[in-house]
């Protein structure tokens, strides 16, 4: 009889051990649910604000760009000495940006000066066909506005359509974006900056190619090359340059490096 009765306190004892140890990790799920959701929603919020930083650099972008080569001009009214001074002042700016600070900086050639200075960043191979049509029209309008609002709007040249024009617009990375394409050298290999990943090119189709620049800061950008859409004066938004080229990369080791 009291063998019974220990048998069944141990059994008793045992149940409680055992939905305490429920109990627990019951609470313990809950608490790493609500931790995982909120590291989740920061996490969004976070990944919000570097959106919203980003949209408003481009915005703001667009909006300097389109009042220094498009809005500023009209016939009715004379421009000022001090706009005149402004703009030039921004659109030196936005492609000598970096020169004062090494010797060896490189500005962008003239058809990608015209890329840079354009509000929506048309491919400035593109554009070049159009400025050219522009000079030789020997127009009373500054170059953009004769493009998309007066009298040059209409034209559709053969070697490039106004269609085409339109459509192959360079991404230009602001500040934020621009991190996710920085590399390091780490013990003799090429790093993501952010994650540690190792460079490689060849994990993409075989025929992506990628490129890279050196800022005057020194600091090494990389991405896939994609024509019409994301080119060398994307990494600095059209800025200056310390180096340009093609490159090829296994586990982090340099295989081809191309001017």
């Amino acid at each position: 009889m009291a063998l019974s009765v220990d048998r069944y306190r141990s059994g008793l004892i045992e149940m409680d051990r055992s939905e305490r140890s429920k109990r627990f990790e019951s609470t313990a799920a809950v608490k790493l649910q609500k931790v995982y959701r909120s590291y989740r929603t920061r996490r969004r919020l976070a990944d919000s604000a570097v959106v919203a930083e980003e949209l408003w650099w481009q915005a703001l972008d667009y909006a300097r760009l389109n009042h220094s080569t498009v809005s500023f001009f009209s016939f009715d009214k004379p421009e000022t000495a001090a706009s005149r001074w402004s703009r030039i002042s921004l659109n030196a700016s936005k492609v000598g940006k970096g020169l004062g600070k090494d010797a060896k900086a490189q500005k962008l050639a003239f058809q990608h000066w015209i890329e840079a200075i354009d509000p929506r960043h048309r491919y400035g191979h593109n554009l070049n066909f159009y400025y050219e049509e522009w000079c030789k029209a020997d127009a009373l309008q500054p170059f953009f506005y004769w493009l998309d609002i007066g009298d040059g709007k209409e034209i559709d040249l053969k070697v490039c359509p106004r269609i085409k024009l339109c459509q192959e617009c360079i991404q230009y990375l602001g500040p934020q974006e621009r991190e996710q394409y920085e590399y390091i050298i780490a013990e003799g290999t090429v790093v993501h900056k952010q994650n540690g990943n190792l460079l490689d090119t060849n994990q993409g189709l075989e025929a992506s190619k990628w490129i890279f620049v050196m800022s005057t800061y020194r600091k090494l950008y990389a991405g896939e090359k994609k024509k019409g859409a994301f080119h060398h004066s994307s990494f600095l938004a059209g800025g200056t340059t310390l180096a340009t080229g093609r490159l090829t990369a296994e586990n982090g080791k340099l295989r081809v490096r191309m001017p």
